[in-house]
């Protein structure tokens, strides 16, 4: 355990580098990994146009963030008596999605920690970054070596399974894998309850909720709970101000045009700030470049209504501390390691396996 603890603490060093380019030149002990890490990063953008530089960046960074030898151990210290129990690995399969740069890198972190051996099936959307991670982390700790596996063909010679993908997938993970131990991840979202009385710092850290990562990640807020009468416009101009730029990613303008004309034909009333559109719609999801709003007319029946919808929702951005899965402003995609997808607690899940 101590070995694999200072490995990945090493490895949060490494994504750090990887993460700033001005640090990219540093001296370090393993350099043709660190920069295969960073030409990973090109090669993730020429295959997949939603994975710019920054996004990728802000990925790595929040990683190394959370990869501190403190939070390692604040995060497994609930776990210590299982965690010590084990061992024999069980060989966990993994499929991944590729919605959002490493967005299956704390099911990997969470597999290989509790010292089991960790079965990889990449999306196609996201097939480089974590591989050339896996090899930096090989490195680094060479008993990985045999504990990670990553895989094109059918998932073969496995003893659990951690799949993530959308409400239909889900079905087929039922179907596929239901008589193994699992965890299966189906869509949620990131859903914000304003109040009204937010500061324009609140607002701006809500719009990095929002459109961090092109708003594809199932943590991104796609839905606004708002007063009624509320006023738009100071959101809207924190939008503007943070994420003008979007007006450049033309994949993404195309999304915000073709929405546009939709709601038009169907003579849907819609709030336009150029490159995003505010529109009033009950669902929690919604298309890219498009977030819903719905009015509440008091936070007792606001609570009640979320409570029946837990289900559906990853987060909820606010200052109103007694949500459940309540995230501050701007946090939302930059979860702790104790923040578990779906609310389902994958180490608790590994560390059980040898019961199931």
């Amino acid at each position: 355990m101590q070995q694999r603890i200072e490995a990945f603490v090493r490895l949060g060093r490494y994504l750090a580098m990887a993460a700033d380019d001005n640090r990219s030149g540093e001296v370090t002990d393993q350099p043709e990994l660190l920069r295969n890490l960073i030409e990973s990063k090109s090669l993730a953008l020429a295959h997949n146009p939603w994975f710019i530089t920054e996004n990728i960046n802000h990925s790595l960074q929040t990683w190394a963030d959370a990869l501190t030898e403190q939070n390692i151990r604040e995060w497994l210290a609930p776990y210590s008596d299982e965690l010590k129990s084990i061992k024999e690995p069980f060989t966990v399969a993994v499929v991944m999605a590729g919605n959002i740069p490493l967005v299956g890198f704390h099911d990997f972190l969470s597999v290989l920690i509790s010292g089991n051996r960790f079965l990889g099936k990449l999306s196609a959307d996201d097939a480089y970054l974590l591989t050339a991670v896996a090899k930096l982390l090989v490195a680094i700790e060479p008993s990985f070596e045999s504990y990670i596996e990553f895989t094109a063909e059918r998932l073969e010679a496995f003893d659990a399974v951690i799949a993530t993908g959308s409400n239909n997938t889900s079905r087929y993970f039922d179907y596929y894998f239901g008589r193994y131990p699992h965890i299966i991840r189906r869509n949620r979202n990131g859903i914000a309850v304003l109040t009204g009385n937010e500061s324009a710092a609140e607002l701006q850290n809500l719009s990095h909720d929002i459109f961090r990562y092109f708003g594809l990640g199932c943590r991104n807020v796609s839905m606004i709970y708002v007063p009624r009468n509320y006023d738009f416009t100071p959101l809207a101009e924190a939008c503007i101000q943070q994420y003008g730029l979007l007006l450049m990613h033309h994949k993404y303008m195309n999304n915000y045009t073709y929405q546009r004309a939709i709601l038009l034909m169907n003579s849907i009333q819609f709030i336009d700030g150029g490159f995003f559109l505010f529109t009033e719609n009950p669902s929690f999801l919604s298309p890219v470049a498009v977030i819903h709003y719905f009015t509440y007319d008091s936070s007792e029946s606001l609570h009640k209504q979320l409570e029946s919808e837990d289900d559906n929702i990853q987060c909820i951005i606010s200052n109103e501390l007694n949500f459940n899965r309540n995230v501050p402003f701007g946090k939302s995609q930059q979860p702790e390691l104790w923040d578990y997808a779906d609310g389902v607690d994958t180490l608790r899940f590994l560390t059980n396996l040898r019961a199931s």
